[in-house]
């Protein structure tokens, strides 16, 4: 089976970016399932219900989150509206939604989908990622198709924690800095690895935002409205699998990295 892992979706251009691209590979490829994540998809911070409808209309199965999924209340107000999304499993177990579900695609594919938070330059009260992957990968009785999602900062910290799950996932998937890295590969026991999946959103930005903000605050260190473009040149990141399902494991991959116009 083929499936589509998309980088983080940022703002107005990344939801139409992944629109578009699904619109016009999906079926071309024959890709059978889609997660994406899509922590940035509501104004660069968070994920809104309708936001959240419009990528499952676009056609992504699955809807991950990161460090700003605590930035739109929806969740907490409507979580039942977030059927197919899950949040970082290493949060406070009161947060809605879950951090892992199992998903069977239309022929009938088990695939379990888990999202998990790092601990490096990132804020947050989290649980330790390696002992919550230990406790997710031993509730499955029986081999599985399992992607996880690590929304982390630090490049070393997503690899120990491929590394640590070698052989026991089917692949370890970062998010979280926009930028897709050209690190694509099996580990020695045959998980997949890529350090970051990259960013759907506007390609004439920093990560996602107008460049005018962004250079503020890099460049003085004092506080500047970042703002999502609405308009102009999309990019797609992501990384399309080929997965054994009597294996569970990837045979072959290939990086995407597209760049489209925002047909307005």
């Amino acid at each position: 089976m083929k499936v589509l892992f998309l980088g983080d979706v940022v703002g107005p251009l990344g939801r139409k970016a992944v629109k578009k691209y699904l619109g016009t590979y999906k079926e071309k490829l024959g890709i059978d399932f889609v997660i994406a994540n899509g922590e940035n998809a509501t104004h660069g911070h968070g994920l809104s219900v309708e936001h959240y409808k419009e990528l499952k209309n676009s056609g992504v199965d699955c809807v991950t989150n990161g460090n700003h999924f605590f930035n739109c209340k929806e969740p907490f107000s409507s979580p039942e509206s977030y059927t197919d999304s899950i949040r970082p499993y290493n949060l406070d177990k009161d947060v809605p939604l879950s951090g892992t579900k199992v998903f069977v695609t239309s022929n009938g594919i088990k695939i379990r989908v888990t999202n998990l938070l790092g601990r490096v330059f990132i804020p947050m009260t989290q649980t330790n990622p390696f002992y919550d992957l230990d406790t997710i990968i031993k509730e499955d009785k029986e081999k599985i198709i399992h992607i996880v999602d690590f929304h982390a900062e630090a490049t070393a910290e997503k690899r120990c924690l491929a590394e640590y799950a070698d052989g026991r996932i089917t692949a370890l998937i970062g998010t979280h800095t926009h930028v897709q890295t050209n690190d694509p590969k099996l580990l020695n026991k045959g998980t997949f690895f890529l350090t970051d999946s990259g960013m759907n959103g506007a390609y004439d930005s920093v990560l996602g935002d107008e460049k005018d903000g962004s250079i503020k605050r890099t460049l003085s260190g004092m506080p500047a409205n970042l703002v999502v473009p609405r308009a102009g040149k999309m990019q797609a990141n992501g990384v399309i699998m080929d997965i054994d399902e009597k294996t569970t494991r990837v045979v072959s991959f290939s990086l995407v990295n597209q760049t489209m116009e925002d047909d307005r």
